[in-house]
């Protein structure tokens, strides 16, 4: 086994792929199932037909990704993961499948824009922004000093979880 992190999170990467392929394959050819799922190596998928994703699940899932973004974010970041995380932020500005929530958040990285010094001003300012998102959807404040105890750093072996956004130079790659 490999310790190059960035080829063990491949891997893991096209393991789940692999596998949700094999749902997708199987529920185009057997629409009347109302349930799908895989084993492999110990990963267990279930997936359950029901109506499209709503907003309220989209920002949920949105929240929690950036949320656990920000746990793993080093607190000396390169200056190339403090570019990816500014440009992240913009692309979701523009891309966002909720054209509302889109427009709101290029409103509020204008007024708050992104803060990437280390890992508690990013942690920090994510939680910020995500009150004040919720404060426009009329939900309570959550209390910016237990954003760590929250959102964790995730525990992997040997660091695959850490993020290595300098490791790789994908401008070269062709498309």
């Amino acid at each position: 086994m490999s310790s190059n992190p960035v080829e063990l999170m491949l891997r893991c990467v096209e393991r789940v792929s692999r596998n949700l392929s094999k749902l997708i394959f199987e529920d185009l050819h057997n629409p009347n199932k109302t349930t799908s799922s895989t084993t492999n190596q110990n990963t267990a998928i279930t997936v359950e037909k029901s109506s499209p994703v709503t907003k309220e699940d989209l920002g949920r899932a949105t929240w929690t990704f950036l949320h656990t973004l920000g746990a793993q974010y080093p607190d000396a970041p390169t200056r190339q993961q403090k570019r990816d995380v500014k440009e992240l932020m913009s692309i979701l500005s523009r891309m966002y499948p909720c054209k509302d929530c889109a427009d709101h958040f290029q409103q509020l990285l204008k007024t708050n824009p992104v803060q990437v010094g280390s890992h508690a001003e990013f942690s920090q300012w994510l939680c910020h922004v995500h009150n004040v998102v919720n404060r426009s959807l009329g939900k309570l404040k959550f209390p910016c000093e237990r954003v760590d105890a929250r959102w964790g750093k995730l525990e992997c072996e040997q660091h695959t979880c850490d993020l290595h956004g300098d490791l790789t130079d994908f401008k070269n790659e062709r498309h």
